[in-house]
């Protein structure tokens, strides 16, 4: 091991205690990281900054843009509310109606805001119906997370993967390649929920806000107001008596959701994380303010009828801007309007390119609003991952991990040195960040492939599934947070579930992906 080596590692080490740790974002704690890898001359700066340039990491911020448009269409909402029957059903029966559609969703669009649209109805609809929102939340983002892994546009790691292959001189993942895994995994997966998640998940905890209150607050022209905090809420790490969250905002907190608890009394004490859902007193000026801001996730004041109705043109127009999308990518890639079009490269970026600008002067977002849309940091941590990567395959970290793999696979081989970086991958994805993880492992699948002198593809298919089913933890997927304060769910609820799901999808990954790529010899 030389100094490079040794340097890179602890480097990484010390990213990874400080992204458990939560002090900062992921996208500055990365930063700074490349910036140290760069003033230690084991990257150059043209490679530091390659990242912000990559086709993938660019798709993934336009691809923002079309989930927001689809989003404020109010598209979603008007299915989802067709599928959930009135009266006459049971857990099972609803989220067998439910939970395949929200899967099918989430394949071609951001999970987060698939999630946004659909807790506040089921939880609305569940307590209409007389059933527990508990046993649909979860299910709802597991849900997305399955749909996710079916597409190249699923998810974002998806994406990060797909870059840096053409980074790499490769052909990259096509549209549906990832759908000869994903849909076996999701089939499995949703049956899996479906079938134990009524016995698994928890009966719904009551609320503390008394009813009395909330008419009282009515009486004065308010109403009650859930809000799940966001990244960008300034509050965070903060206590709330050292925030002045009613003058800020006009709304007064009357619960707080964190962690599975509810607190109603010393609320001033508690100190606010991401993810915390805050019970308050607003009145409509609240929601007509802050209801698109970026500082909160996800808001919901018990009303289904938008305060603005969508015309019915902007929804099938979202719809059809989707389907053109995801079409045009598909036959794009085909030799024949490859040979036609030679001087265009009609690829996903491509055609998420020209949706987001058409959406944009339609005005299916706010054009003069459209930064907000995108996710920053998620941004900046998918560049920074490129860096770090080339970091661990400049420094020899990356051939020396693969070495260490080889050994340990031992007579297993190449499907043992497979389970071993699917697993690697995974836990890195539960502790810290979806995108890191692919970004990080990327370099480790492309070396331990060369090692077993194959074909590096079902290493990249096995990272692409592992860094984004994340299901044991609220903090592995952002659409976890989400449900988790609008569930009031315990960190525990999501192991009871969640850990099965990792290991059968590890499972059907490891035993399926060389059967369907196998790895073949290569000179």
């Amino acid at each position: 091991m030389n100094f490079e080596i040794i340097f890179v590692l602890l480097g990484l080490i010390g990213m990874l205690v400080a992204l458990i740790m939560d002090k900062m974002r992921p996208g500055i704690v990365l930063l700074s990281l490349v910036v140290l890898f760069m003033v230690a001359g084991i990257i150059t700066p043209k490679q530091m900054v390659a990242g912000f340039s990559n086709r993938g990491m660019i798709t993934v911020a336009l691809l923002f843009l079309v989930s927001e448009g689809i989003r404020q269409s109010g598209a979603l909402s008007t299915v989802v509310k067709k599928l959930l029957p009135e009266k006459g059903t049971s857990v099972t029966k609803a989220q067998m109606r439910i939970l395949p559609v929200v899967s099918a969703f989430s394949a071609f669009l951001n999970n987060t805001p698939v999630v946004v649209i659909f807790a506040p109805i089921l939880k609305n609809w569940a307590k209409r119906v007389g059933l527990s929102c508990t046993k649909f939340l979860i299910p709802l983002s597991y849900a997305t997370i399955l749909g996710g892994l079916c597409t190249l546009i699923g998810t974002s790691t998806n994406l990060v993967v797909h870059g840096m292959m053409i980074d790499k001189g490769m052909e990259g993942l096509k549209m549906f390649d990832l759908a000869y895994i994903g849909i076996p995994i999701t089939v499995v997966g949703l049956a899996f929920i479906i079938l134990t998640s009524k016995k698994l998940l928890p009966a719904e905890r009551p609320d503390n806000f008394e009813e009395e209150e909330t008419d009282a607050a009515e009486d004065t022209g308010r109403h009650v107001v859930e809000v799940v905090l966001a990244s960008r809420f300034p509050g965070l790490k903060r206590k709330l008596k050292n925030f002045d969250f009613k003058r800020r905002y006009g709304a007064e907190v009357k619960e707080i959701r964190q962690n599975g608890q509810v607190i109603t009394e010393n609320i001033g004490e508690v100190r606010l994380q991401e993810g915390d859902t805050l019970v308050l007193l607003a009145d409509d000026a609240f929601t007509r303010t802050w209801g698109d801001s970026s500082v909160f996730l996800m808001m919901t004041n018990g009303q289904e009828i938008p305060a603005n109705p969508v015309p019915a043109w902007k929804k099938w127009t979202a719809f059809a801007l989707l389907i053109v999308m995801i079409v045009g990518a598909t036959i794009g890639e085909l030799p024949y309007f490859q040979e036609q079009f030679p001087k265009v490269k009609m690829d996903m970026f491509f055609f998420a390119s020209v949706t987001a600008v058409v959406m944009a002067w339609l005005k299916m977002f706010p054009p003069k609003k459209y930064t907000k849309y995108i996710s920053w940091d998620i941004l900046i941590t998918i560049a920074c991952a490129f860096a770090i990567s080339a970091a661990m395959e400049e420094s020899g970290l990356a051939a020396l991990i693969a070495d260490f793999i080889k050994s340990v696979s031992g007579s297993l081989g190449a499907w043992g040195a497979l389970g071993l970086l699917y697993l690697v991958t995974l836990l890195i994805t539960e502790l810290i960040t979806n995108n890191a993880a692919a970004a990080l492992a990327f370099p480790l699948a492309l070396e331990t492939a060369a090692k077993f002198g194959v074909d590096p593809m079902p290493f990249f298919i096995a990272i692409c599934i592992a860094a984004s089913a994340g299901f044991a933890t609220p903090i592995g997927y952002q659409t976890n947070l989400i449900v988790q304060g609008a569930g009031n769910y315990k960190f525990t609820d999501f192991v009871k579930v969640g850990l099965p799901m990792d290991l059968i999808v590890m499972i059907i990954s490891v035993g399926l992906i060389p059967l369907i790529w196998p790895f073949t010899s290569v000179a």
